[in-house]
């Protein structure tokens, strides 16, 4: 619960005071603030609901009950189908079960289940909202995923041509990257307030860029910056620990003194640095 109400309140609702002041005037904010208020909306959004779900999990364990987990590292997918096997596991698992192998699922024509693969995207942007922004996030991920399998001999192949596979590390750098700027830009999308709106967004990032302006936004001064940037650090770090050690595991195997010094220097920086002035409900609440 501890951690959830750190991604919440330290970087969440910090992180939201510059992205909503960007998103919501769009044609103020041209270059470097456009940019930031993009990758700072994906950390707002997963650690909005990934926060959630953690105060969830954790509530539901005090009182006996387990709940699934709804979030694996979806940041470090290598690709976009691993991404939602990552992202919204209990959403994207419904879809699957009650929409993909209903209409037919891989059961069918190759042609079929692209298009069912398509349509179960599309049906979870209007799952999201009546919207046209959402709408085409939810499309966007169903071309990203119809691409991927289009394109997937040629890729192979041209991994084998620039030498990719011989070093496996590098590789997957690349590939995690590439991947999470392809959801990246389906973000747009998903915050804009409409979809004349995210394409000045888009068009913001190419503008001159100039780091004056990044402090430019009203509300979100340079000590915010870097606590910001500090606790999606600490989140990162934690997430590349997590990839080989169960971290509950690994704190119960600490001497008394350690553990309970990480909950209580955890809780006390929640308490000194959480954005208690910019309370925020958690953005899944409107779905």
């Amino acid at each position: 619960m501890a951690w959830g109400f750190f991604k919440k309140v330290v970087i969440a609702d910090w992180v939201a005071i510059f992205v909503n002041q960007v998103y919501n005037n769009p044609e103020f904010y041209p270059g470097l603030p456009s940019i930031v208020a993009t990758y700072f909306f994906a950390f707002q959004i997963y650690c909005d609901f990934s926060g959630y779900s953690d105060i969830a999990v954790g509530a539901a364990q005090v009182m006996g009950y387990r709940l699934m987990l709804n979030f694996r590292r979806p940041y470090f997918s290598k690709s976009i189908a691993e991404f939602w096997k990552r992202w919204h596991i209990s959403l994207s698992s419904w879809f699957r079960d009650y929409l993909y192998i209903s209409l037919g699922g891989n059961r069918v024509k190759r042609t079929r289940m692209y298009l069912n693969i398509f349509i179960v995207f599309l049906i979870s942007g209007f799952w999201h909202g009546a919207n046209w922004t959402f709408i085409v996030w939810g499309g966007l991920h169903g071309a990203y995923l119809l691409i991927s399998r289009w394109t997937d001999r040629w890729r192979d192949k041209l991994h084998q041509i620039l030498g990719l596979v011989k070093i496996p590390q590098v590789h997957r750098i690349i590939k995690i990257a590439i991947t999470f700027h392809l959801v990246l830009f389906s973000w747009i999308f998903f915050r804009a307030n409409s979809i004349s709106d995210a394409f000045l967004i888009i068009g913001n990032l190419f503008s001159a860029f100039d780091v004056s302006t990044l402090f430019s936004v009203s509300g979100f001064s340079a000590q915010h910056f870097a606590l910001s940037v500090l606790s999606i650090l600490v989140l990162i770090a934690v997430e590349l620990f997590q990839r080989n050690h169960n971290i509950r595991a690994w704190l119960s195997a600490r001497p008394f003194a350690i553990r309970w010094a990480i909950y209580y220097g955890l809780i006390m920086f929640i308490l000194l640095f959480g954005a208690y002035d910019n309370v925020n409900e958690f953005i899944y609440f409107q779905f």
